[in-house]
């Protein structure tokens, strides 16, 4: 696993998104209502819609296309809907900076 600095917690409203990308990966970092950070594949398996654009409520995404609720914590999208978008493991340190836990494999640009 690679550890890649994205940016300050400070760069994030609370209940919306950042967009960041990583080599061939388009991420969007939410920040929950209790500060917590997620960050989940910028891209709904239903019909690609930009997540990040989508509406938080709780610990869920919802696309902005068609509404599909997908959950920040693991990417997985919740019934009646079926599917799942990558998670990322998310690290703030002391000082606020935000860094992404991400397979050296997924970095390479496509």
């Amino acid at each position: 696993m690679k550890r890649v600095h994205v940016g300050n917690i400070s760069e994030i409203v609370e209940k919306r998104s950042r967009v960041v990308r990583i080599g061939a990966l388009e991420i969007a970092m939410f920040k929950l209502s209790g500060g917590a950070i997620k960050a989940i594949e910028n891209r709904c398996p239903h019909k690609a819609g930009k997540l990040s654009e989508g509406i938080v409520c709780d610990h869920h995404v919802f696309c902005p296309l068609h509404d599909w609720k997908i959950d920040l914590h693991d990417g997985v999208v919740q019934a009646p809907d079926e599917g799942c978008v990558t998670a990322f493991q998310v690290e703030v340190d002391e000082s606020g900076d935000m860094y992404l836990h991400i397979a050296e494999e997924s970095i390479l640009v496509s």
